[in-house]
């Protein structure tokens, strides 16, 4: 049981690290990106291209990464977002539907649609472990994976709290229009908001790619985990999101103790729980509003089915 929560925990970070762009996008800019997952998914293609393709070193291929997912990020929100949004609430959900396809098939084409890792060019890292009294191991590459979601998401929190960036994207969440008349441009926020979120996106593919296998078509089952771990913590609050990310893991890592079967089930039950509880007491309405409530619901359950 023990064992269990620790690895819940630290998988938990992994899932923080996945949701805090798509809870960033959201809580800043009121957009709903459902291509996140795919995002996630092509920071992992890239850095495996500098890695394979290029021969360079893990930590170059990250440090090259990131950068370029942000600016991505950037140019998605200028090109593509800022005209979405333009439309009213469901323009933004077709076009990030049209952009996710657009990726898969994009990856497919580029990378083909073996799995690939980067697993055996991280070393031992891979495999070797500690051990903790009570004869618990716990893996490095999750204690580090860890340790470097709760730097990133603190990273992320004192841009937010304590720079003029931060004061104008938490002006710009709270009212735009306001924040415009003081003289802060709102396009410009939005676009540095989609920025980190598409970085942190990228971040968390690389981090799927070292524990695990990717493929061109894993991101609709990235977006759930991020959905869920999104609504359990609390839509727009990144340390909602670490929590929501931990309590995941854990109904996870717990369920599967009853049955391999059940691990993902436990987590999706967790979320329905949780969802269910803030649209029955009208927590939803003060933290995001309902329509993102319930659309989380109706694309989690049709992603749901088309992952079956």
């Amino acid at each position: 049981m023990l064992e269990a929560i620790v690895q819940g925990v630290l998988l938990g970070g992994y899932y923080a690290v996945l949701a805090a762009g798509l809870s960033l996008m959201f809580g800043v800019v009121r957009f709903i990106n459902l291509a996140h997952g795919d995002m996630a998914v092509l920071g992992a293609m890239i850095a495996l291209w500098f890695v394979q393709g290029a021969g360079l070193h893990v930590a170059i291929a990250i440090a090259l990464t990131l950068p370029l997912m942000g600016a991505l990020g950037w140019l998605m929100q200028r090109m593509i977002f800022e005209r979405a949004l333009r439309g009213g609430f469901l323009i933004p959900i077709l076009t990030t539907i049209g952009l996710g396809a657009a990726l898969q098939n994009g990856m497919f084409g580029l990378f083909g649609s073996d799995t690939k890792s980067l697993g055996a060019y991280i070393g031992n890292l891979s495999w070797a472990s500690w051990e903790i009294p009570g004869g618990i191991f716990i893996g490095q590459l999750p204690g580090y994976m860890f340790l470097t979601a709760i730097l990133v998401l603190g990273a992320v929190h004192v841009l937010l709290t304590r720079t003029a960036f931060g004061r104008a994207v938490r002006a710009t969440a709270t009212d735009s229009e306001a924040a415009a008349l003081c003289g802060v441009d709102a396009r410009r926020v939005h676009r540095g908001a989609a920025a980190i979120a598409v970085a942190l996106a990228g971040l968390a593919g690389i981090f799927l790619a070292m524990r695990a296998q990717v493929t061109p078509f894993a991101g609709p089952m990235l977006l759930i985990f991020a959905f869920e771990a999104v609504v359990i913590g609390g839509i727009g609050s990144l340390r909602g999101t670490l929590i929501g990310g931990i309590a995941l893991g854990l109904a996870q890592s717990l369920g599967a103790m009853i049955s391999p079967q059940f691990s993902l089930l436990a987590g999706h039950c967790v979320f329905l729980a949780v969802l269910a509880y803030r649209l029955m007491s009208g927590a939803a309405a003060g933290r995001g509003g309902w329509r993102a409530t319930i659309t989380a619901l109706v694309f989690h359950k049709s992603m749901l089915r088309g992952k079956s």
